[in-house]
């Protein structure tokens, strides 16, 4: 889960990262107030999962309440590389700012590490420093069991060649915004520009967060920091139901038991659709092992309610769960459905392999629901899935 600035911002200020003073608004009558609590000048930032807000008149500073009113009134509802703004952030002014630097953890899925990277061209697109000036760009693997010590952050504030006037504080907010990287379950900290502002302080003047949704569990006042306002209502129906689900842009519904068998049937799809008429997948929904009735009839509901959706392929491999029970599953799941007075309308290609497939075949020729064609190899499945689409 990406958060907004303003909450980045309320993320670090509760772990200690200096961070100057704002607030978060939504009409522009709001920026006139909250700037005279900040001393009578402020910055109106746009509030978008988006960079570039500077470049696109996203963020623009006002000398005075009335000034705030005007520039909010001018971001609210601007477009921003598709993201519309439905807040601002009214932000602390920062005193003179003499340099900007760059730092960061994140996740590295790659070497199965964490990484931290740091830079004194900060300010500017760290995909650009990287590109450009890739000598100025520290990267420093960081040990999950070792951390950042002080020690390790004076190496990263080393390697990346911070001046020695700030080096000690860098170092301390290193510490500081790891600590906030672990304890809210982050995949990625960011702050550009951290920055060195006239009278010596480093402050943290920008933030980007993102959160580790498989760490919900444990965290859950993360969940007052999701964007209802802005979820696909599909996704927020599947996420109430417990699936795992993606709204995607094409056509066939996608059904599948295990992440990686859901990502293969997206591939085998989208070349099928290749041949009729450039149909895609509409989703990726994994159902997990254990295919029950109620489990596969959630997950029909949610693609069927789909508009987009013109066909569905349920495709599952049988282990722990036999086809037998998903067979099972699938027919109690239609019975389930016309029960809640949910007619189902749209084909249903049904591949199923593994453990029980014969026994499972045949429970769904048996029940021959009208809807529902048996396609025994996945490629098949896939050919007639797109097919179906297509008409």
């Amino acid at each position: 889960m990406d958060l907004f600035e303003y909450q980045a911002r309320d993320l670090f200020a509760k772990h200690g990262v200096p961070v100057l003073a704002g607030e978060v608004i939504d009409t522009p009558e709001a920026a006139r107030e909250a700037t005279e609590r900040l001393g009578g000048r402020s910055v109106v930032k746009a509030q978008v999962k988006v960079g570039g807000r500077g470049k696109a008149g996203g963020v623009k500073l006002a000398a005075t309440p009335d000034e705030a009113v005007a520039r909010a009134t001018d971001i609210l509802g601007m477009d921003i590389k598709g993201h519309t703004v439905h807040k601002v952030m009214i932000a602390e002014t920062a005193p003179e700012i003499a340099e900007e630097y760059y730092v960061s953890y994140l996740l590295d899925r790659t070497n199965r590490t964490f990484l931290a990277m740091a830079s004194v061209a900060g300010g500017m697109d760290i995909e650009e420093v990287a590109a450009t000036t890739p000598e100025k760009l520290a990267k420093i693997p960081v040990d999950a069991n070792d951390g950042v010590s002080p020690e390790k952050a004076r190496e990263i504030v080393e390697a990346a060649q911070f001046p020695a006037e700030v080096a000690e504080q860098v170092a301390e907010i290193l510490v500081t915004l790891w600590k906030t990287f672990v304890a809210e379950d982050a995949l990625l900290v960011e702050v550009n520009p951290l920055a060195k502002v006239a009278d010596g302080r480093v402050i943290a003047l920008d933030g980007k967060v993102s959160l580790d949704a498989n760490a919900e569990f444990r965290q859950p006042e993360h969940e007052a920091l999701e964007d209802k306002a802005s979820a696909n209502p599909l996704e927020a129906a599947a996420k109430a139901k417990g699936l795992n689900y993606v709204k995607l842009d094409g056509e066939v519904g996608i059904i599948g038991n295990g992440a990686g068998l859901v990502m293969s049937t997206l591939d085998v799809v989208a070349y099928a659709g290749e041949k009729h008429n450039g149909v895609k997948p509409a989703n990726f929904l994994d159902i997990g092992g254990g295919a029950s009735a109620e489990v596969m009839a959630n997950g029909l509901e949610i693609i069927l309610g789909d508009p987009d959706v013109k066909s569905v392929f349920v495709n599952v491999f049988g282990g722990i769960t036999a086809c037998d029970a998903v067979a099972n599953g699938i027919v109690q799941a239609l019975e389930l459905l016309e029960s809640r007075g949910e007619a189902v309308t749209k084909p249903l290609v049904v591949r199923l392999d593994g453990n029980n497939a014969e026994l499972g075949r045949q429970i769904l020729a048996d029940r021959n629901h009208p809807l529902v064609e048996r396609v025994d190899t996945m490629d098949g499945a896939a050919d007639k899935a797109a097919e179906l689409a297509a008409k």
